[in-house]
């Protein structure tokens, strides 16, 4: 369930492979916990609550022993129901965003529509590395997942750099200034962002 004044939701997902719980609130100021089981992840998703300045509390529960993908991806579908039930009709917000982050030798950005047309891309040449035990590409797994149950379209790119750690770091915390960005709070717009009146 979502308060729409407060723009904050809970959302719970069960299944034979993840036991997932999910706190957001959208006004926040980067505080919560989070505990996948996976540590390079919690890492990646600490990194978007503090950057994009929004509480985030998970708790996920999955069969990590096979393999990390169900895991990560769920959260992802966990995490875009929660955006979206807090976006509410998504009245008065600033709709899109865009960041260029720095991260040592690596440079990535991220440019974000929250107009209901849920699509995701992410160019990197890091996706089949391993940070650690971590595949890049289940980074692609999560922003898909976040962008088909947020209902938003994700452009990611690695513009340079190294390090594939220093590459994923770049990306989450350019979604989340990005993220930041796009569900601010407009001034001047008063109704929807959209020139079909509706998102």
């Amino acid at each position: 369930m979502a308060d729409r004044a407060k723009r904050v939701a809970d959302v719970r997902r069960e299944t034979k492979e993840t036991k997932i719980s999910l706190s957001l609130n959208l006004d926040g100021s980067g505080k919560g916990t989070v505990d996948t089981g996976i540590g390079f992840f919690n890492h990646m998703l600490e990194l978007l609550k503090k950057h994009a300045l929004i509480d985030l509390t998970i708790k996920a529960a999955g069969d990590i022993d096979v393999d990390y993908h169900h895991t990560v991806e769920d959260v992802g579908l966990v995490f875009g129901q929660a955006l979206d039930r807090a976006l509410g009709e998504r009245r008065g917000i600033v709709r899109y965003g865009f960041a260029s982050i720095p991260m040592d030798e690596a440079l990535c950005e991220a440019s974000i529509d929250l107009g209901g047309r849920p699509f995701e891309v992410m160019a990197t040449g890091k996706k089949h590395m391993m940070v650690r035990d971590f595949e890049v590409k289940l980074i692609e797994e999560f922003f898909r997942a976040v962008s088909v149950e947020g209902r938003l379209n994700v452009h990611l790119r690695e513009i340079y750099g190294d390090e594939a750690h220093h590459v994923c770091e770049g990306m989450f915390k350019a979604f989340a200034r990005a993220l930041r960005q796009a569900v601010a709070n407009d001034p001047r717009e008063k109704g929807v962002p959209s020139s079909k009146g509706k998102i």
